[in-house]
């Protein structure tokens, strides 16, 4: 017979004529079966008896033939051309399509054929109605990329000095990027320095400059553990403390307050949470405001504070502006060019109280204990009066509601005689000099006196010293500036220009604020011109001094005077 000799089947398999010479018409000879692994593939005859013999190099799909469920017909061409329902091959539904994934892989493979992935080669399927498989044409294969293109198989097909020859430019992209990142940062600190500027105190903004350069070179400043807010040692870029920083949102009532004392009051105690009297998140305004009243009434006992913007990577940010920060790092590396429109690209400066460090000073607790022990000579002592009664007027005018013995400085020198003859057991030393340093005065300036649960007093009232009546000495460094109406506009003025700085400044409760500082400086003035002693000033009545409403307007202002009748609970505090 000259049929030729069947290859593995496909699903559709191209037919074509009986080789020349060969073949005999009108035999039935049935087909014989073909083994593929467990499955069973039969051609069945057509019924003009011509035996369909496969071309090897055709694909299924260039006949044009069809597949259909079993009893369904679909023409299929044989020989001459002729339709037939025994065209059609007999199978089931995964099994056509295994065998139309096969056929369009490259046709019909054998044990000779080429591993190719099927996953690399088969296009879509294309669905007819009734369950139909249509075979279709390959798609032509997309152009070769060029060389040196990204993406496609090409590029790795690239030897690696063609790939290799793009370091330059990626090295040039890099050094763009960091100098993108450098201009940023540059252009960030010119800012901050703007807002940090202190044209009237040269030395604190001399000290503001060495801070910010040390958190450019990664001196970052040191978090205290003491206190119940979060405060920091700032540095310069030697290391050395130079001042404590103690940012707005991370003050005792703050929301970014690293400390967990306050958190742990608010959840278990919130009815004793917080001070009513005192205006919230105002503590660095505090501070500088104490220093404010220190520096206009020439007390010289705050340390110089003012309000500062400083950014540090130890500051206790949330993890959206760390992230917001990451990002944009990320873009300037990688895009320099989007990178370079973000007005900053570290995180965000924080707003805070910024005031110079003091060496040399220890607690007052410790060295009142110690005096207790050793008394002072009497020139020593005296010494510690005259400032113990400057701290007295700062704190009362203020009406600072956390004064205790652990939140004000004590410095005590004995400084050697160089000119004194030393002998081995003997040295000369000179008169002692003691200094104070009013600290931590953040929860002063209330809106009213204390009047709900704590009456928050003065703890230097227990101390000996102040039961000693005001000194001349303080009475004429005070006395002609607190009784002076225009002394006390301008002071009150000052803090207004301070204090207006705040975002969520009320003018309210600004007012209410001087109206409570009036008062304060009314009866501190009654008692040094009675000559009463610390002890007698804080028991005086709490006095309010308000400024009059009035219809018509006059050039001169006018108060109301008014006294507070409601005492504290725990008034004995």
């Amino acid at each position: 017979m000259g049929t030729a000799t069947p290859e593995r089947p496909s699903l559709c398999r191209a037919l074509a004529p009986p080789p020349t010479g060969g073949g005999i018409q009108g035999a039935k000879t049935p087909w014989p079966p073909r083994t593929n692994g467990s499955k069973r593939e039969r051609f069945r005859p057509s019924p003009s008896g011509i035996m369909c013999a496969a071309a090897p190099a055709a694909p299924a799909a260039a006949a044009g033939l069809g597949v259909t469920r079993r009893g369904a017909e679909q023409p299929m061409g044989c020989g001459g051309g002729r339709s037939s329902p025994w065209g059609a091959v007999t199978r089931s539904e995964p099994e056509a399509a295994a065998a139309v994934r096969r056929g369009r892989a490259g046709g019909a493979m054998d044990e000779t054929s080429p591993l190719v992935s099927p996953e690399r080669a088969q296009g879509p399927d294309y669905g007819l109605p009734g369950g139909a498989v249509r075979a279709l044409p390959p798609a032509a294969p997309p152009p070769p990329s060029p060389p040196g293109s990204p993406g496609g198989r090409d590029r790795e097909r690239q030897p690696l000095l063609e790939r290799g020859a793009r370091g330059p430019a990626a090295a040039q992209a890099q050094a763009q990027a960091q100098a993108a990142a450098a201009a940023a940062a540059a252009a960030a600190a010119a800012a901050q320095r703007e807002r940090n500027d202190f044209p009237e105190d040269p030395e604190f903004a001399d000290v503001v400059r060495r801070a910010e350069l040390a958190s450019e070179r990664g001196i970052f400043p040191e978090r205290i553990s003491q206190g119940s807010s979060g405060s920091y040692f700032v540095k310069d870029p030697q290391g050395k403390i130079i001042g404590v920083f103690k940012p707005k949102n991370e003050e005792p009532y703050g929301q970014l307050n690293p400390k967990w004392t306050k958190w742990l009051q608010k959840l278990c105690c919130p009815c004793c949470f917080g001070r009513d009297c005192l205006v919230l998140n105002q503590g660095y305004l505090s501070e500088a405001g104490a220093s404010l009243v220190d520096q206009k009434l020439e007390l010289n006992i705050v340390p110089r504070t003012k309000v500062v913007y400083l950014a540090s990577e130890t500051f206790n940010y949330s993890a959206i502006d760390r992230v917001k920060s990451r990002g944009k790092r990320l873009a300037l590396e990688k895009v320099p060019k989007v990178g370079q429109r973000f007005n900053r690209i570290g995180l965000p400066p924080k707003v805070g109280s910024f005031q110079l460090f003091v060496e040399g000073y220890k607690d007052a607790d410790y060295w009142l204990r110690r005096f207790e022990a050793e008394p002072l000579p009497e020139n020593t002592n005296r010494q510690l009066l005259l400032q113990f009664e400057r701290l007295v007027v700062l704190d009362y005018i203020i009406r600072n509601t956390d004064r205790g013995n652990d939140n004000w400085l004590i410095k005590y020198d004995c400084p050697l005689d160089s000119a004194g003859v030393r002998d081995s057991d003997w040295v000369v030393v000179k008169e002692p000099i003691i200094k104070l340093a009013a600290i931590d005065n953040g929860l002063a300036f209330p809106l009213k006196h204390p009047d709900s649960w704590r009456a928050y007093p003065f703890y230097w009232a227990w101390l000996p010293q102040a039961k000693i009546p005001f000194s001349q000495e303080i009475k004429d460094l005070i006395l002609p500036k607190i009784s002076d109406p225009n002394f006390v506009k301008d002071l009150e003025e000052d803090l207004y220009e301070l204090f207006k700085k705040d975002p969520g400044f009320d003018r309210g409760q600004f007012h209410k604020q001087i109206a409570v500082m009036r008062g304060q400086i009314l009866n501190l003035t009654q008692a040094l011109k009675d000559g009463k002693s610390p002890l007698h000033l804080v028991q005086m009545p709490p006095v309010i001094v308000e400024t009059a409403r009035s219809h018509q307007r006059s050039a001169s202002e006018s108060y109301t005077q008014s006294f507070q009748s409601r005492k504290p609970f725990f008034s004995w505090w």
